[in-house]
């Protein structure tokens, strides 16, 4: 089954703030909460037009997490919670955009990172490290992992200008056949990295973005 790896800017500290946070809400959070809860059951409608049956639906995942737990049990369980946690990052952030459509993204992007690693990008700055990364460390209880490994993933603002530089410089050293996609993650993160620096510059005092999310679903 093919997985569609989507991205979106965000604040870290925001979306980590709803975690827990069931009997000390905002009114910003009291405000947001009933819009995710909606996408939360969107997602769940397209779950079960699917038929697919992950132990947990969506919205109860969500619940979990506002509560501040994670445990409920189950092999796919960790795939709800982290479809609950997307979309508290979405509303955290700037809208969504595709990164891309992969057949096995763990797979392709690991050898993607062999590449650019023998030609010397720094480790942190490895797709597979931040694209697969899982939930923010903030978060104050563990949560699972979906079954075949986080679908949340997360790069610094901050560093998303010395990997575009970084990938640019061994771009024409690498196999072929991966200079496609390692162009379109480029064009991607300086696009981000250019928003985040034009925002900076206006001073706008709502702005505090300062990651990108990355989810891989399917």
């Amino acid at each position: 089954m093919s997985r569609i790896i989507t991205y979106t800017s965000g604040d870290r500290a925001e979306a980590v703030a709803y975690l827990g946070a069931a009997e000390r809400l905002t009114d910003e959070q009291r405000r947001v909460l009933p819009m995710i809860r909606e996408r939360c059951e969107a997602s769940q409608r397209d779950l079960d037009h699917q038929d697919l049956d992950w132990g947990l639906t969506i919205p109860e995942a969500l619940e979990h997490l506002i509560e501040g737990r994670a445990d409920a049990q189950g092999t796919y369980v960790g795939k709800a919670y982290a479809r609950a946690l997307q979309h508290i990052i979405d509303y955290c952030g700037s809208d969504p955009y595709d990164l891309g459509v992969y057949s096995k993204p763990s797979t392709f992007f690991g050898l993607l990172d062999e590449q650019l690693r023998q030609h010397g990008v720094p480790a942190d700055l490895l797709p597979h490290g931040y694209l697969f990364s899982g939930p923010p460390d903030e978060i104050p209880f563990p949560v699972p992992y979906a079954i075949d490994g986080p679908d949340i993933g997360m790069l610094p603002l901050a560093k998303a200008k010395p990997a575009v530089d970084a990938y640019r410089a061994v771009r024409d050293r690498i196999d072929p056949d991966f200079v496609y996609d390692l162009d379109l993650l480029t064009e991607r993160l300086e696009f981000e990295h250019q928003e985040w620096e034009s925002t900076k510059a206006r001073g706008l005092d709502w702005y505090h973005h300062d990651t990108i999310f990355f989810s891989i679903n399917g």
